[in-house]
């Protein structure tokens, strides 16, 4: 069974982070210029929350906030759900499902080491079962 691991050798460790002093308005604009829903708060250089597009609209849009004078830390997601490198692909899979989440970052002895998101599991599925039909197609057709 692939691990976190495995996820992260292949997507990559970069993690996008903001501090909780920094505006909504400048997390919004990084997770845009990143293509990312979601960025990590970092307080002195430890996990601190999480801050994603469902922040911004349950709690800053909705709540008519001013993204240019709202800290992120005043408007974060603090209760982090977060994983290992050693935990199963399929685990955090439906880890996430059932929280309804889509974010979910890695941590390890020495702190935040990456995030993995429901994108990067389902894309890092879909090239193993590639691999696992293209194996199979080669064994199938070279038989004959």
């Amino acid at each position: 069974m692939p691990t976190v691991r495995d996820l992260l050798l292949r997507k990559g460790t970069n993690v996008v982070s903001v501090t909780p002093e920094s505006t909504v308005l400048d997390a919004a604009s990084l997770m845009n210029e990143a293509g990312i829903g979601g960025v990590i708060v970092l307080a002195g250089g430890q996990l601190a929350g999480i801050f994603s597009e469902r922040d911004v609209m349950r709690r800053v849009v909705a709540a008519r906030r001013d993204p240019a004078a709202t800290p992120v830390g005043d408007v974060m997601t603090t209760n982090v759900v977060t994983t290992t490198m050693d935990t199963k692909v399929a685990e955090c899979r439906a880890m996430m499902t059932a929280r309804r989440i889509r974010h979910l970052p890695v941590l390890d002895e020495g702190g935040l080491v990456g995030m993995i998101t429901t994108g990067d599991i389902l894309a890092y599925e879909v090239a193993m079962q590639e691999a696992q039909i293209s194996e199979l197609q080669k064994y199938v057709f070279d038989m004959r």
